[in-house]
């Protein structure tokens, strides 16, 4: 990863936590990263979605008076949005199984816990990058598939021989 990995993307940091703001504009700027924007909470970053236009999203869950969930979903779901599949990070000390889930439910791409380090935020980031998610939207989802892992498959093959996947996309299949 050259110094200039990061250098045309632009990031907003949204969190109400000046400090944590500024450890992810360093961290950030460290690899390239040139064109940044913060806001102080979701009221604020829907605000600057619309001006600044940003490529990725790192936001923090836990913000007065508008937190990073009702962000999110704002910037899913609402026809106002003007960027609803921009990639978003999620980042929040309160990392256990049920909040992931939470998050991944409402269309975030990443989930990082805090306290972050350098490396851990610059992952999120590649795979966000390197390797989108493809959306889907479900009844009541919209957002990155959120099917994740590769198990391999163990029962029946369903589809039969005649099926060639190299040839044929048949789209998000929803569970």
């Amino acid at each position: 990863m050259g110094h200039g990995y990061l250098e045309h993307i632009r990031f907003l940091i949204v969190d109400d936590n000046a400090f944590s703001r500024q450890l992810v504009r360093y961290i950030i700027a460290q690899f390239g990263a040139r064109h940044i924007h913060e806001a102080a909470n979701g009221e604020y970053a829907i605000e600057a979605v619309q001006s600044f236009k940003p490529d990725i999203i790192i936001v923090d869950w836990v913000m007065e008076p508008m937190d990073g969930m009702e962000f999110v979903q704002w910037l899913r779901e609402n026809r106002d949005s003007p960027a609803p599949f921009t990639p978003v990070i999620m980042v929040s000390a309160y990392s256990h199984l049920k909040n992931i889930t939470l998050a991944r439910d409402a269309g975030i791409n990443e989930f990082l816990a805090k306290p972050i380090s350098a490396k851990s935020l610059f992952t999120r980031i590649q795979a966000v990058i390197e390797k989108p998610r493809q959306f889907v939207r479900a009844n009541t989802y919209f957002g990155p598939d959120r099917r994740r892992r590769e198990l391999p498959y163990q029962g029946l093959e369903r589809r039969g021989d005649w099926l060639d996947d190299d040839i044929v996309d048949l789209g998000p299949q929803l569970a």
